[in-house]
Order: structure tokens, then C-alpha cells, then sequence
């Protein structure tokens, strides 16, 4: 079995990463009735005997659960979500080492979270990260999670990245990063989105970019159907896409519905790990067969379930119509229309009782209404995972790698050139040590060259490229 670490930073990466620990021990608690440490828990958990007095717990690799820990290093320079987490139900889950933490935040600034913090914690980090590669096994892959708007989040986050590269270049990196809305309360978050874009397009193997507008109106839907009275009586107080119970803290948060979505996100993406499956999806096979280009590697999202997580009233959906939705915007967690751009590769994640005729049927049927390249007409990955979502008997979770995300990253490129054309708030970037100007033009140029290689694939739409001739080979 292979095991893979979780690095959340910032407050939103610490938030969406607490939602996914809570639920994914939910569905191990579900699944594993006799309390014990199994394989499947073994991929993000570890089992501590914390009665060991030999300077630190030991590790039980089998038998009875006796205290499970993380396999996670939770970095914020706030210390304020770090510390209400310790205080929550989840307090047990992780233990002081694993957490690094300052006091005065990064101020919105991505240069300080890169630069100054990730200069002053480097060492830190690099610890903390190899003490947790220590307790794998076989190391399978990193998970980021990180927000583009701020300044820890950003800066550090995209700091930290690197530093997994450095330390750990053989081991698949994988990034889940929420981007702001055009209505974002920070208003360099511009700036931070842009800088922290290039060390993404450099650095990482594969990201799962997600819109805050997008999980917006998903949380706005589903609380709309739960009291518009259409069969509906409200909503179901553990669902897990509302809850709030067994996160940060007992209350309700305004962003509690939003960040359950991403953790939600993260769960299916993990559920091959760690569980069994017929056909089991390696999480390293989602880079192999999705991105074809190293620079392209921007998956756009779409879950299922969703909006039947909001009440009990509401009928379960059928297999095929889960396929469907799926490739529908209203289910994506980014606000784009892959149906009129171009595919490169899609993979379709299931979770139940699902055979492999009912993939291949939807598939089958699916494919005339969706544009793929001419040189990967089959470009389709499958994974099937036998435990569904607590509550649920079917799940689907669909990656595609789509030129969709152009209009995205070219509304964050004009967003970024108002402020950059007036030179505003650039002070405050340009007098921390280590940033310079050229880091701004270097991340738009990056930018603007990504933009450019989505485009030159968008044209080729519709067009059946022939095949390159093939070499004659003398004898």
C-alpha cells in the first residue's frame, strides 16, 4: 500500500484540509466497523501508541487503532485556524510537530509569504515534511492546498511547493488551489494570483484550480432548493456538503459550505487510495494520462452528488444521469464550458456498486457531444472505487484537462494589468528583500505564454491534423 502527505497552508488550505480529515474519517469509520488499522487507513493515517515512553510515540503498523495521526504539515502564519483546530474535535488527529505557525500573517502580500517567510521557515518546513516522508512506506505523492488571493496561502504556499521539488523531485505533486472572485475583498489579490501562477506552472505536477464563484453558487443552489418549498424540508443537519460538525469548531462558519465542496473533491480523488476498487485509479496515473504537455496540467473539476447532499426529500440520481451532470457546469467547480473547448484528456473516478459496462456505456454515449483533440480521440481514464460516500450509493467525480481554463486565467491577466499598468500597491511587494520587478513581468509573461499554448490547441478544433509521416528506416 502506498501512502501519500498532505501540506495545507494558510487559512483556506488549513480550512478545506481540516474538512477533508473530518470526512475522510467519517468514511473509514463507516466502512471499518471493528476499529482496525488496515491498509486503506494506512495511506493517510498513521496508528501511534502514545503510551510509549522511549521520546516519542511509536508506530503500530497493524491490530487495534490506538491513536491515529495524520499523515499531514500544517503551516499558516496566522496562528488563529491552526489553534481552533487544536481546540476542535480533530485536536487528537495531529500533534505539535506537525504544525508551523507565526503570528503576524503575510498581510496580503505574496512576496512576504515567499520571500520572507519562506526564507525564515525553510528548514522548518523541510523537517516536518521529511519526518512525515519518514513514517511512508512507499511514498506515493504530495497534496497541496493553498488559495491564490492571499498572501501565506500564495507566497508560501507556492514556496513550499518548491521546496517538495527540491527535496522530494520523484514524487508527484499535486496542488488544489481556490482561486478568488472578480469580487474578491482583497484587492491585490490580483497580483498574488499572477505571481503565484508562474511558480504553479513551473512547479507542479498537476493542479486542480477551483473558483470561490463557483462554489458560491453550488452552496447558493443547494440551500435555495432546501427551502423553496419544492418537496424539500430542510436540510440535513450532517449532510456533508452544509455541516460544519467535526470541522474547524462546532459553529457554522459563512465559508463552512464552500470549503466541504473542495474537501469533497479531495475525498474522491483519494478514494482509490484508500480503499479497494475493481478498478483502482493510482493517483499518480492522473498526471501519467492527463497531461500531455508538462505547462498544461490545469484540471477542471466536476463532482457529483451534489445538490442531493442537501436534503432528504430529494431522490437519489440515476447512474446515467450522474454521468451527465458531471459534464454539466452547474456541477464544476470552475466556472467554464469544456463542451465548446477542447478536450485533451478527461478521467472519470467512480465510487459504488458501479460495473465497468455502465462506464463504458456512458462514455460511449457521452463522447459525440464532447470535442477531443484528433491525435487522443480515446484520451479517457477510468477508476472504480467500491465504497461510495457515506449516505450515498453512487459518486462520480470527473478531471479534465480542457482549454476551457483560458478565459480564467485571461480574466486574471487583465485584472492583474489595471493595477500593473498604474503601478499600484507595487511598494509594498518591491521592499521586501528578495522581490524584484522582474518577478511581476516574469509571472505575466509566464502567463501570457500559457494563455498562448491553450489558444494555438483551441484552434486546432474541428481540424483532423494528419499524421507525421513516418521515418524510413534502411535495412
Amino acid at each position: 500500500m502506498t501512502q501519500s502527505i498532505v501540506v495545507q497552508v494558510g487559512q483556506c488550505g488549513n480550512q478545506v484540509g481540516c474538512r477533508f480529515w473530518d470526512l475522510a474519517l467519517r468514511e473509514h469509520a463507516h466502512v471499518n466497523k471493528k476499529g482496525i488499522y488496515d491498509e486503506a487507513l494506512s495511506s493517510f493515517f498513521r496508528n501511534i501508541d502514545t503510551r510509549k515512553n522511549d521520546g516519542g510515540a511509536s508506530q503500530i503498523t497493524g491490530g487495534k487503532i490506538s491513536t491515529l495521526k495524520a499523515r499531514a504539515v500544517l503551516v499558516d502564519m496566522e496562528e488563529g485556524v491552526v489553534n481552533e483546530i487544536l481546540q476542535g474535535p480533530l485536536r487528537e488527529v495531529f500533534d505539535s510537530t506537525q504544525l508551523i505557525t507565526d503570528v503576524s500573517g503575510s498581510g496580503n502580500n505574496w512576496a512576504v509569504g515567499h520571500w520572507t517567510y519562506g526564507s525564515a521557515y525553510r528548514d522548518q518546513i523541510v523537517e516536518q515534511v521529511r519526518r512525515a516522508a519518514e513514517h511512508c512506506d512507499c511514498l506515493q505523492c504530495f497534496f497541496l492546498i493553498h488559495s491564490m488571493g492571499g498572501g501565506t496561502g500564495s507566497g508560501l504556499g507556492t514556496y513550499v511547493l518548491k521546496l517538495l521539488e527540491e527535496e522530494f523531485p520523484e514524487v508527484y505533486r499535486i496542488v488544489t488551489s481556490v482561486y478568488p472572485s472578480a469580487e474578491d475583498d482583497v484587492i491585490t489579490s490580483p497580483y498574488n494570483s499572477i505571481l503565484a501562477m508562474r511558480e504553479l506552472t513551473e512547479h507542479a505536477d498537476c493542479v486542480l484550480p477551483v473558483e470561490n464563484q463557483s462554489l458560491v453558487d453550488i452552496v447558493n443552489k443547494i440551500r435555495h432548493m432546501a427551502h423553496s418549498g419544492k418537496g424539500v424540508s430542510a436540510i440535513k443537519k450532517d449532510c456533508t456538503v452544509i455541516s460544519s460538525q467535526g470541522g474547524v469548531s462546532g459553529v457554522e462558519k459563512p465559508f463552512d459550505g464552500m470549503n466541504n465542496i473542495v474537501a469533497n473533491l479531495l475525498l474522491n480523488i483519494t478514494s482509490s487510495a484508500r480503499f479497494e476498487g475493481s478498478l483502482n485509479m493510482d493517483l499518480n496515473e492522473i498526471t501519467m494520462n492527463l497531461v500531455p504537455f508538462p505547462r498544461l496540467h490545469y484540471l477542471v473539476s466536476s463532482l457529483t452528488p451534489l445538490y442531493t447532499l442537501a436534503d432528504v426529500n430529494i431522490p437519489t440520481r440515476r447512474l446515467d444521469q450522474m454521468f451527465s451532470d458531471a459534464f454539466s457546469k452547474e456541477h464544476q467547480l470552475m466556472r467554464a464550458d469544456p463542451k465548446h473547448s477542447l478536450y485533451l484528456a478527461c478521467a472519470l473516478m467512480v465510487r459504488g456498486n458501479v460495473q465497468v459496462s455502465d462506464l463504458r456505456r456512458n462514455i460511449e454515449r457521452l463522447k459525440p457531444t464532447l470535442p477531443f483533440v484528433s491525435w487522443n480521440q480515446e484520451g479517457w481514464k477510468t477508476g472504480m472505487c467500491s465504497v461510495p460516500p457515506v449516505g450515498h450509493t453512487h459518486a462520480l467525480l470527473a478531471l479534465a484537462n480542457n482549454t476551457c481554463v483560458r478565459p480564467t486565467f485571461m480574466d486574471l491577466r487583465e485584472r492583474f494589468g489595471k493595477l500593473y499598468r498604474k503601478k499600484a500597491h507595487l511598494h509594498h511587494y518591491l521592499q521586501v528583500e528578495g522581490m524584484e520587478q522582474a518577478c511581476f513581468t516574469e509571472a505575466l509573461s509566464s502567463l501570457s505564454s500559457l494563455i498562448e499554448e491553450y489558444s494555438q490547441l483551441d484552434a486546432t478544433k474541428g481540424i483532423c491534423m494528419p499524421d507525421t509521416s513516418r521515418l524510413s528506416i534502411a535495412t
